[in-house]
């Protein structure tokens, strides 16, 4: 910062002797170090600040950017989804335009395009589980408690007879 070399501050520490005395000397270098101190320590705050703010000055730049490539990228999905479902529909009327004028008299009465009866099959209920789904064996090899016991009940089956 100042290009002060050992003999500058020689003199300057003399001068200081002679003006301020034996006395005065120790304390006035002692505020003058508490001084700089402090205002080394508010330069690096600020330095920090500023570059706390040019962070969070790129960070909302990225975010900007970020937001606007989701929002072309959403809307260039939408688009091909938009165009692929126009398309479907479009292939989805062609293949059924001939089914809508006709009704077929077999598949209405429960029977197949085969003649044959549809298949009525019975539908399997599954077993609802208790809330208990750990098995005993487990329990007992475990040593899970299944039975609570009282504090009267516990002292009497642990009383030493």
């Amino acid at each position: 910062m100042f290009d002060i070399g050992m003999s500058e501050l020689g003199l300057i520490g003399v001068v200081a002797l002679v003006v301020l005395g034996p006395e005065k000397l120790p304390r006035v270098a002692r505020t003058a170090g508490n001084l700089l101190g402090r205002a080394q320590r508010y330069m690096a705050d600020v330095k920090a600040e500023v570059n706390r703010q040019l962070e969070l000055e790129e960070l909302r730049n990225v975010k900007t950017s970020l937001e606007t490539a989701a929002h072309d990228m959403h809307k260039s999905v939408s688009q091909n989804l938009s165009e692929v479902q126009g398309s479907f529909d479009d292939a989805w009327k062609e293949a059924t335009a001939g089914l809508n004028g006709e009704t077929d008299p077999s598949i209405s009465d429960g029977f197949s395009a085969t003649g044959l009866p549809a298949p009525d099959y019975p539908r399997k209920r599954r077993k609802k589980l208790s809330g208990n789904t750990v098995p005993q064996w487990y329990r007992r090899q475990a040593r899970v408690r299944t039975h609570a016991l009282s504090g009267a009940a516990r002292m009497a089956r642990y009383r030493v007879k």
